[in-house]
């Protein structure tokens, strides 16, 4: 960031791309805010399948602009354009996915239950309902500039909950930001969507009286700072962050026995995927020793490539450095990288199981990039209690064969305890956007492991309960009426009634 604005950058060659965007000053951000506040009565009152109708025109409108934005995004970010054509159309989808939650009505977990004077204490009429907590803050992630930024899925599921939003734009891609800010104001109702720019801004923001919740992706550090802020305040809010993950990744040894070139492979894949800069990337490998050629191999045939800030290729570097650096690691393989910009080249280390037991803390600090360490054991009987010490986590994954299932049990009943998502047999990176998707996980995934940020009931993090007591039909939200004119689920003196 300049004295002159935010400054971005095309990672491939380090050089500056287009003009600074200016920060945005502390009186800028009230106003934001305050334009915000102003349009929530309204932005919340209509019903939901007038929301949904506008986050459809809103996905349409971002699909029409996607030659612009993807352009600009790939010369900010190194992405590509396959990555990010994917990457925007997934962010089109989670809008129309919000729609549907919308028109399907669940969301609101209309919950009635009836007049009873006869049961101790007597229960009056009760109707609870989910209602919107009022103006959001997002803060976008570096490593997705579409679908966990400025039109992500932060946004998108606040907007479906009936809470404007104001982002604060990533350091790493201003002008994309800027492009797809465009296209979102141009959809929303005025004050239903702003944008600011630079640190302090984001500080101020989260700190602003009118700002009810705050969500993000990003770093751990940056994450607690802001999650400090929101807790500091004289009204502490809702803060919803996803931070860091090593994603740990379980082998057995039927499974490495059988399918040794095929597991390196898709490690080797995943790993590197996005020049391994995924939440989900899986850092953290326990395998047999009997693995270890096939992933070097693996590893060592593929490629890097530029990560998306000087500072992020810097911070790589050191983590790679003190690996090599430490006295119970080996390298074992270093695939390829460009050289010029802020280019990476993939690495894989290696370590006993009793050496990463005897330095968990260090092992298994999350490395932001293409790097993975695999831990290898001779007696697998030792993972469920290794396993059982293990921070929170995004994801953990259990590669078996049928041989394996009893050990995977095992596995199993340590992972889940600490992840957010279980796979099998398969690899963490690519995340679904769907009802059934949860994307959190224990501390320090996320600040909260109650919620997720993918997926249809991350619309869930921007509502709050209220029970109305007594009143007059007519009086109701629609959702709570006796006709239920909007034909949506509800509870009914506790059974769930689907029209």
């Amino acid at each position: 960031m300049s004295s002159q604005g935010v400054q971005g950058y095309e990672p491939r060659t380090g050089k500056a791309f287009g003009d600074p965007v200016p920060t945005t000053s502390d009186s800028g951000v009230g106003e934001i805010v305050g334009a915000a506040a102003r349009a929530f009565p309204a932005w919340s009152g209509l019903a939901s399948a007038e929301r949904g109708a506008v986050l459809e025109r809103l996905a349409d409108a971002l699909d029409a602009e996607s030659e612009v934005l993807i352009a600009t995004a790939d010369s900010e970010t190194a992405l590509g354009v396959p990555r990010l054509t994917t990457e925007l159309k997934r962010t089109t989808n989670q809008l129309r996915l919000f729609a549907g939650v919308l028109a399907e009505g669940s969301y609101r977990e209309a919950t009635i239950d009836s007049p009873d004077p006869d049961i101790i204490p007597p229960r009056p009429d009760l109707r609870r309902i989910l209602q919107p907590l009022g103006v959001v803050a997002v803060f976008s992630a570096s490593n997705f500039p579409f679908a966990f930024s400025v039109a992500g899925g932060d946004t998108a599921s606040a907007l479906a909950a009936g809470c404007p939003v104001v982002v604060k734009a990533h350091s790493a891609h201003p002008q994309t930001s800027r492009e797809t800010a465009r296209v979102v104001a141009s959809v929303l109702p005025e004050g239903v969507f702003g944008i600011v720019y630079g640190t302090e801004a984001g500080r101020v923001l989260v700190q602003h009286p009118l700002v009810k919740a705050v969500g993000f992706t990003g770093s751990t550090a940056g994450g607690r700072a802001l999650f400090d802020l929101a807790q500091g305040r004289p009204e502490p809010i809702p803060f919803y962050g996803e931070l860091g993950s090593v994603n740990p990744v379980v082998v057995l040894p039927s499974a490495a026995a059988n399918r040794s070139a095929e597991l390196a492979t898709g490690f080797a894949q995943s790993l590197t995927m996005g020049v391994g800069q995924f939440c989900t990337n899986p850092g953290l490998l326990f395998a047999p020793s009997s693995i270890v050629d096939a992933l070097a191999e693996a590893v060592g045939g593929a490629g890097g490539g530029a990560m998306l800030t000087e500072r992020m290729r810097d911070s790589y570097q050191s983590t790679v450095d003190s690996l090599i650096a430490h006295s119970s690691v080996r390298l074992v393989a270093t695939g390829s990288g460009p050289e010029e910009g802020w280019g990476v080249a993939p690495r894989l280390y290696q370590v006993s199981l009793e050496d990463f037991v005897a330095d968990k803390e260090k092992l298994t600090e999350e490395c932001f990039g293409p790097a993975g360490i695999v831990v290898t054991y001779d007696d697998p009987a030792q993972l469920p209690e290794v396993l059982r010490g293990l921070e929170g986590s995004l994801t953990a994954t259990v590669h078996a064969d049928p041989d394996d299932h009893a050990l995977a049990a095992a596995v199993l009943d340590e992972i889940r305890r600490f992840a957010g998502r279980l796979v099998f047999n398969g690899w963490p990176t690519g995340v679904a956007v769907s009802w059934a998707m949860h994307h959190g996980g224990p501390w320090p995934a996320t600040t909260s492991p109650l919620h997720t940020s993918v997926g249809a009931t991350g619309v869930r993090r921007w509502l709050a309960p209220v029970t109305y007591q007594s009143w007059p039909d007519a009086l109701l939200p629609p959702e709570l009426q006796n006709a239920n004119p909007l034909n949506i689920p509800r509870r009914e003196d506790g059974v769930l009634v689907v029209p």
